[in-house]
C-alpha cells in the first residue's frame, strides 16, 4: 500500500475515533521513511493546546484499531502530538482556519524573484491562497505553507 493511501486510511479511522467529541480536532497524518524507518505521525489540536493524555488516549486507540486492522505492512513507529506553534498547512481546512494569520511560503520556483514569502492569509479559493490581499500563490507552486512564528 502506498504512503498516501495508508495516510487516508489512517485518516479516516483517527477521524472515527475522535467523532462525537468537539474538543479534540485531527490536524493531519504523515507517514514517512526517515533512514530506515517508518514514522506514522498524527497532529491532533484543540483549543487551549493539547496536553500528553489527549496524545496518550488518541495514541492507544488507534494502536488497537491498526493491530486489529493490519493496516500497515511495514515496521513502523506511532507518534501522536500537535502540529506545532509553526504548523504547515496542507488541507483546505487549513488555509480556511488560518484565515488572518501570517505565513511563511517557499516557493518550488522563484516568483518576482524570491522563493520565500510572508504575509498575512487573507484568501483561499481552493486552488491558491492570497497574502495581503494582493499576491496570489497557487497552491502547485508552493513547496510548503507554514505559519510564521516571530521570536
Amino acid at each position: 500500500m502506498a504512503a498516501k493511501n495508508i495516510e487516508e486510511a489512517v485518516e479516516a479511522m483517527a477521524a472515527e475515533l475522535l467523532a462525537g467529541q468537539d474538543v479534540v480536532e485531527l490536524v493531519d497524518v504523515e507517514y514517512v521513511k526517515e533512514h530506515t524507518d517508518w514514522y506514522l505521525r498524527v497532529y491532533i489540536d484543540k483549543d487551549g493546546g493539547i496536553d500528553i493524555e489527549d496524545c496518550q488516549e488518541l495514541s492507544e486507540k488507534l494502536e488497537a484499531v491498526l493491530d486489529e486492522k493490519n493496516t500497515i505492512p511495514d515496521s513502523y513507529i506511532l507518534e501522536v502530538s500537535s502540529p506545532g506553534i509553526d504548523r504547515v498547512l496542507r488541507k483546505p481546512r487549513d488555509y480556511e482556519r488560518e484565515q488572518g494569520k501570517k505565513v511563511d511560503v517557499s516557493l518550488y520556483a522563484p516568483m518576482d524573484g524570491k522563493k520565500e514569502l510572508t504575509g498575512v492569509l487573507t484568501g483561499f479559493d481552493g486552488k491558491a491562497i492570497t497574502l495581503d490581499d494582493s499576491t496570489v500563490v497557487e497552491l502547485s507552486k508552493a513547496a510548503q505553507i507554514r505559519l510564521h512564528i516571530d521570536f
